[in-house]
C-alpha cells in the first residue's frame, strides 16, 4: 500500500515540478496568437476553454490503454509502477507536453508534418504511414473492447453494438469538434473520474493487498522485463499515440500558457489511472498464476468486470464498468478524427465541405470493420509496437526542436535514445516481428539505436547550416511556406 500512495504522490509532485521545468524549457509565449484564431475555420480550429480542452484531452488520450495495459503489465510485479511513475513524469508526459506545443507553434500541424520538417521529407511519409496504421488499429480496439463489455450489460448482439458505435464514431469524426466532442466530453469526464477515484479510494479503504515495490520479475511465463513491459504499459507511461491526439487540441487551445495544464498536466492523470488499475489487478488476486488465470479466462474485460464490482458493489461496480467503457469510446472517435484531419493535411484536402470529410471518414470505417473479425490480442501486440515506435519519432521530432532552439535537449533525446532501442528489441525479439534470441536481439537493437543516432546528428548538422525556422509565423500561413520550411 505505501508504495501505491507514494507513486501517485510522486505522480501529483512531478506535475508542479518537472512539468514546470519543462514548461521553462520551451518558454511559452502569452502573447502569441495560436492556431485557434489564426487559422480558425469552426470545425477543427475552434477556440476552446482550457477546461474543456483538458477534458477532451484526457478522454482522447485515456483510451483503454491506462486500464488493460497495467492489468496486463500487473503480471510482472511491482516493478510496473516504476515504469508508471519513472515513464509518465520523464518520458510521456514532455512527449505529450512537447508534441502539444511544437504543434501550436506550426499551425496545429499533426506529426507527419512535424516530422517531415525536423526529421525529413522521406520521414514524413513514413509517419504519415505509421500515424494512420497506428490510428486504425487504435480505432478497432477502441470498438470491439467496449463493445465487448456491453456485450455483457445488455441484450444486444455483439455486432449490433459495433455498428452503434461505428456510427457514434462517424458523427464524432464529421461534426464540428464544438458540436459533439465539445460538448458530450465534461459528462464522460465526470464518469471517468467517478470510475478511477471509486477504485481507487476502494482500495485504500478497505487495505487492499496491494504489493510493496520490488524489481523481482514475477511474470508467470517469465517474459523479459526489457523490452515487453515497456511496450505493454504504453498508455499511462508513454503512449506515441498521444502525438496523434495532441494537435486535436493543439486547434483549439486558446493560449500557449494553457498548455501545462492540458497537455503534461493530462497526462500525469492517466498515469494516475494507470497506477489504480495496475495496483488492483495485483492486490485482487493473489499469486500472480491465479491472475493469469483470470486474464487467460476472459482478458482484462474480466479483470475490470471483477475489480469494479469487487470495490464497488453491483451498482457503483456498474457505474464503473460504464466509466471504462467510455475510456475506448472517447479516444476511438478522436482517432478517427485525427486520421481524416491526417489525411486531408498529407492530400491537402478543404475540410469545410463535409462531403470532403465524409470521402476520406467511408474508407477508414470500411476498413477498421474489417480489422474487428481479427483476434484481439493479436491486434493489441502489433498496436504496442506502432504505438511506441510513433511516441519516439515523437521524442526524436521534439529532441531536434530543442536542439535548433539552443535548449536543454536531454529532457527528450535521453528517453528517446531509451524507447528507440526497446522498440527495436521487440521487433527483434516478438513472434509478431522476427523471433530471435534475446540476446541476438538486444545487439540488433543496439546497432539500430545507433544508426539513429548518427541520422539524426546528420540532420543536425545539416539543419544547423540552412536556414531554418523552428516556429511558424503566427499568422500569413499557407501551405507554401511549410513546405518551404520542411526542405
Amino acid at each position: 500500500m505505501i508504495t501505491f500512495i507514494v507513486s501517485i504522490l510522486l505522480l501529483i509532485v512531478g506535475y508542479f515540478t518537472y512539468g514546470k521545468f519543462v514548461e521553462r524549457v520551451f518558454v511559452t509565449n502569452r502573447k502569441r496568437q495560436t492556431p485557434a484564431f489564426s487559422m480558425r475555420d469552426d470545425i477543427d480550429y475552434v477556440p476552446m476553454n482550457t477546461t474543456r480542452n483538458s477534458l477532451i484531452q484526457l478522454l482522447n488520450i485515456a483510451g483503454v490503454g491506462p486500464i488493460f495495459g497495467p492489468i496486463l503489465g500487473a503480471l510482472y510485479g511491482p516493478i510496473a509502477f516504476v515504469w508508471i511513475v519513472v515513464g509518465c513524469i520523464f518520458a510521456g508526459a514532455v512527449h505529450d507536453y512537447l508534441t502539444g506545443m511544437i504543434s501550436i507553434r506550426n499551425h496545429g500541424a499533426h506529426l507527419p508534418q512535424l516530422a517531415g520538417k525536423f526529421l525529413g521529407k522521406m520521414m514524413k511519409h513514413v509517419v504519415n504511414g505509421f500515424a494512420i496504421l497506428l490510428l486504425l488499429l487504435v480505432g478497432t480496439v477502441f470498438v470491439t473492447s467496449p463493445a465487448a463489455l456491453l456485450n455483457n450489460m445488455i441484450p444486444l448482439s455483439l455486432t449490433a453494438i459495433i455498428l452503434a458505435i461505428f456510427a457514434y464514431y462517424l458523427i464524432a469524426t464529421l461534426l464540428p469538434i464544438d458540436k459533439v466532442i465539445g460538448r458530450i466530453y465534461p459528462y464522460f469526464g465526470a464518469l471517468l473520474l467517478f470510475s478511477a477515484a471509486g477504485i481507487g479510494i476502494g482500495l485504500v479503504v478497505t487495505g487492499a493487498p496491494i504489493p510493496e515495490l520490488s524489481f523481482q520479475n514475477m511474470h508467470p511465463e517469465g517474459a523479459p522485463i526489457f523490452p515487453l513491459l515497456f511496450l505493454t504499459i504504453s498508455c499511462g507511461a508513454l503512449s506515441g499515440f498521444h502525438a496523434t491526439q495532441t494537435p486535436i487540441i493543439s486547434r483549439t487551445t486558446e493560449n500557449e500558457t494553457n498548455g501545462r495544464k492540458i497537455f503534461y498536466g493530462m497526462m500525469i492523470t492517466e498515469g494516475v489511472i494507470a497506477m489504480i488499475w495496475a495496483a488492483a489487478a495485483m492486490s485482487l488476486f493473489h499469486g500472480d498464476q491465479s491472475l493469469s488465470d483470470v486474464l487467460a479466462a476472459g482478458g482484462p474485460a474480466a479483470v475490470v468486470s471483477e475489480v469494479a464490482t469487487t470495490m464497488l458493489g453491483a451498482v457503483g461496480g456498474t457505474l464503473a464498468v460504464l466509466g471504462v467503457i467510455v475510456l475506448p469510446i472517447t479516444s476511438g472517435d478522436t482517432a478517427f478524427r485525427s486520421a481524416r484531419m491526417i489525411i486531408a493535411d498529407y492530400l491537402k484536402i478543404d475540410q469545410r465541405p463535409i462531403v470532403k470529410r465524409l470521402l476520406i471518414a467511408l474508407p477508414l470505417f470500411a476498413m477498421s470493420y474489417i480489422l474487428t473479425h481479427m483476434d484481439f490480442t493479436l491486434l493489441w501486440r502489433y498496436f504496442s509496437w506502432a504505438n511506441q515506435t510513433t511516441a519516439v519519432i515523437a521524442l526524436w521530432v521534439a529532441t531536434m526542436y530543442l536542439v535548433l532552439s539552443r535548449k536543454p535537449y536531454l529532457i527528450t533525446s535521453i528517453p528517446a535514445v531509451f524507447m528507440t532501442m526497446a522498440t527495436f528489441t521487440y521487433i527483434a525479439y516478438a513472434p509478431i516481428g522476427f523471433g530471435l534470441p534475446l540476446q541476438w536481439s538486444y545487439a540488433a537493437a543496439a546497432l539500430g539505436t545507433l544508426v539513429c543516432i548518427a541520422l539524426f546528428m546528420k540532420r543536425v548538422r545539416r539543419l544547423s547550416r540552412a536556414t531554418f525556422t523552428v516556429d511558424e509565423p503566427a499568422n500569413n500561413f499557407s501551405d507554401e511556406a511549410f513546405a518551404a520550411s520542411a526542405k
